[in-house]
């Protein structure tokens, strides 16, 4: 029941991808976050004593005691469904999200005018120069731009990336943390790729060095280890700088997780929470990592605000993206799409070099002052494949819902959840809609699904 894309399941502040990310080669490695989803969803009114057993609007859509004497509609449990959502909720929801629309152009069109301000006028091939000097030897020459083209770039961005991040937000009721608590978390975030995206970048110039002819593939390759490496230290390194992971508390949810998770294949003895309401109203689960790093996690929110039945439909879909191996599947897939926007960068950057070179001061691809250039060319090329990327990560929200539903048998509480998600997700686009920006099921899809189900289960007693 994800809500976004996001690295390594982690908090919302990496599923709304800000326009600061966008023109950067990090945030598109991290798109694999379709393997390890979040969930998101808003509750107004939070428990205050844990998650109830049985989901409220159970018994008023339908039971099998009941549904042999009233025949079960799909059709209109959906409906019925639907219809809870007030006139005021439905238009703020769409607002919402049809705003994140235009955010993802404008996000593409700012950072291509701090790229073109970056080549223009000069400052990229000076800190190129600078960092030349200072560093003496290539590789810390490199690593030194690298850092400064993160600062400076960051600093460029920052007007958007506030307006989207926190006051936007904030005017949505969706977030919880003040300015300064907010800022702490971009700090901790700007540390991250300033540790991380340097190393990316000596091993693409390498690369870009060495071979000349075929960097485009060999880069390709180096970005999808880079990819691994990112979802193998994440849960254990990167997400506890944002929030704090402890072992699940509550006995009874505890049980059900691990069950669901046992029936699936997966061997582990615990279950992580974490503060996820420091930053934000959604409520957000993920079992994230892979190998020896990996960990079934859900947020206070989910625990605080959702009934056992909801909860259980949340951690069943989940753990299907784990069970149906999405993590690897998503790899070779992102690898895929990586040869082919290195291959678009290749035939890209020549004919920005032609016709804008001589002016940039950037003399090809192993130039690092033609960063920029490469982070445009890349923001470009994958927003242009929105609809593909979005289509392929809707498919895997598919079998996982499916899955979660099977798992879990908990469709009723898998509607609670998809409504809950139209808090802030358009419930009901039209059918070109979803297909163009929708990277999940709208939750009129969802619901739609939970019911046929159930409806099938209860015609099967």
């Amino acid at each position: 029941m994800t809500d976004a894309v996001n690295p390594m399941g982690r908090r919302d502040l990496w599923s709304v991808w800000p326009l600061r990310r966008a023109r950067l080669i990090v945030p598109m490695l991290l798109t694999v976050a379709l393997a390890a989803p979040a969930v998101a969803a808003q509750e107004p009114q939070p428990s205050a004593s844990g998650p109830a057993m049985e989901t409220p609007a159970a018994a008023a859509l339908g039971s099998p005691a009941s549904s042999k004497a009233i025949p079960f509609d799909p059709a209109a449990a959906t409906r019925a469904y639907l219809d809870r959502m007030t006139p005021e909720q439905k238009a703020r929801s769409d607002a919402y999200f049809e705003g994140g629309y235009w955010l993802q152009l404008w996000g593409v069109l700012y950072g291509l005018g701090v790229a073109w301000l970056l080549l223009g006028s000069g400052i990229s091939r000076h800190i190129r120069d600078w960092a030349a000097r200072v560093g003496r030897r290539r590789p810390a020459g490199n690593w030194l731009y690298a850092v400064a083209y993160v600062a400076l770039s960051t600093l460029l961005t920052f007007p958007l990336t506030i307006y989207q991040g926190f006051f936007r937000e904030h005017q949505y009721e969706l977030a919880t943390q003040t300015l300064p608590e907010w800022l702490r978390d971009q700090l901790v975030e700007l540390g991250v790729e300033v540790a991380l995206f340097p190393l990316l970048l000596i091993a693409l110039y390498g690369v870009f060095r060495a071979a000349p002819r075929t960097w485009w593939l060999w880069g390709s390759a180096v970005s999808v280890l880079f990819l691994v490496l990112v979802l193998l230290i994440g849960p254990v390194f990167i997400d506890p700088l944002f929030n704090e992971y402890k072992p699940l508390a509550d006995p009874r949810v505890k049980d059900e997780i691990l069950s669901l998770a046992r029936s699936s294949g997966i061997e582990t003895d615990d279950v992580w929470q974490f503060d996820a309401s420091r930053q934000t109203t959604r409520v957000s689960a993920n079992v994230s990592g892979f190998m020896g790093t990996m960990r079934v996690r859900l947020n206070d929110n989910l625990l605080n605000r959702c009934t056992l039945p909801e909860i259980k439909s949340v951690m069943g879909h989940e753990i299907g993206h784990y069970a149906l191996n999405h993590v690897y599947e998503s790899i070779v897939f992102l690898g895929v799409v990586l040869v082919a926007g290195f291959a678009f960068l290749s035939w890209a950057f020549a004919a920005a070099l032609r016709r804008w070179g001589a002016g940039w001061g950037v003399e090809g691809i192993a130039d690092m002052a033609g960063l920029p250039l490469l982070a445009a060319v890349f923001s470009v090329f994958f927003f242009l494949l929105t609809p593909i990327l979005n289509t392929y990560i809707r498919v895997n929200e598919v079998e996982a819902d499916l899955y979660g539903l099977q798992a879990a048998r908990e469709p009723d509480g898998f509607a609670e959840v998809a409504l809950k998600l139209g808090e802030y997700r358009k419930l009901e686009p039209g059918a070109f809609e979803e297909w163009f920006f929708y990277d999940h099921p709208s939750g009129k899809t969802r619901i739609a699904m939970a019911m046929h189900w159930k409806a099938e289960e209860l015609r099967r007693r």
